[in-house]
């Protein structure tokens, strides 16, 4: 099939190349131009890059909206159109004029964790697996039928970034495997029960404060899933910004104000943790390495010299 793949960052990056490697003939690539946001540097494998290597136009865009857009695409008369990590709306006279619409690949289990940051979010919830789902893109953001859907489980101490490379290595077969069914003539899909839906929205700053009120086994996944290269979860003590680069939780229980710096165990330093904490009947949370404001990453145990003190969501 003639194909158009709209994408960007290394999903459209792994995205482009499977689809360069296969039968399918590439015949233009739509991207972003490169973005300082912050998420937007992660992962930053050029689609550009690999589409012009391999002899492949190039169009750029923020919005696919344009009338240029429109008529370069129906002179490309592409049989279908893949996208990966499209970051913002696709137009229905876009997405609607190949032969056999627009395949979105998407990293989560649809219907669950449709829109942005799917693997950290996940992570942060607790959920046994994650996968990537390809599926027919309608008026509905990540709602339209299930082509293919594969999962990875969730190790119990995976971070956001293992998650991102189990998951991004499905994007070859995933994609592939629903080009190829679609191509043999298949046109009935699988619909996604939207009673199970849920969508998210990016991360942003405020997304990655901790907060003491949440309970320890939902503060060490969120560690967790700030994983370095994303911006690392953070707290303030004695008015200064600190990053907490890994913990786990507690072995004891621990009760008091959720905050409270307050006893070293193992190589960690428990915090206490959770809105009910009161109650005594809490876990906290062990931190074991911090980086402080001026960038010195070092143990918990030798940041905290004394146990007391309140850790805190604001300076």
């Amino acid at each position: 099939m003639r194909v158009v793949m709209f994408g960007y960052q290394t999903w459209g990056h792994r995205t482009l190349k499977a689809l360069l490697d296969s039968e399918h003939d590439v015949v233009m690539v739509v991207t972003h131009p490169k973005s300082e946001h912050a998420y937007e540097k992660i992962w930053s494998d050029s689609v550009a890059d690999l589409a012009e290597e391999n002899g492949v136009r190039v169009v750029i865009r923020n919005r696919p909206d344009d009338e240029e857009l429109f008529q370069q695409l129906k002179e490309a008369d592409p049989d279908i159109i893949v996208a990966n990590n499209w970051r913002t709306w696709i137009p229905p006279r876009i997405y609607t004029l190949p032969r056999h619409g627009t395949l979105n690949v998407h990293d989560s289990l649809l219907p669950k964790y449709a829109g942005f940051s799917p693997i950290i979010w996940a992570l942060i919830n607790g959920e046994p697996e994650v996968g990537v789902t390809a599926h027919m893109m309608d008026e509905v953001l990540d709602a339209g039928d299930i082509v293919l859907q594969r999962a990875v489980s969730v190790g119990p101490r995976d971070t956001a970034t293992d998650l991102f490379h189990k998951t991004v290595d499905l994007i070859a077969p995933v994609t592939v495997g629903a080009l190829d069914l679609i191509a043999s003539g298949r046109t009935e899909f699988t619909r996604q029960d939207r009673s199970q839906a849920t969508f998210f929205h990016k991360r942003a700053e405020e997304d990655i404060r901790i907060n003491w009120d949440w309970p320890a086994d939902a503060l060490e996944r969120l560690v967790r899933a700030q994983s370095a290269p994303y911006p690392a979860a953070f707290t303030f003590h004695k008015g200064k910004r600190l990053e907490v680069l890994s913990a786990v939780v507690s072995e004891a229980k621990y009760g008091g104000t959720p905050g409270r710096v307050f006893y070293r165990e193992g190589d960690g330093v428990v915090i206490v943790a959770g809105a009910d904490a009161r109650t005594g009947a809490n876990h906290g949370l062990a931190i074991t390495r911090v980086r402080t404001e001026d960038g010195r990453e070092l143990p918990a145990t030798e940041y905290f010299r004394s146990m007391g003190g309140y850790l805190t969501d604001r300076a």
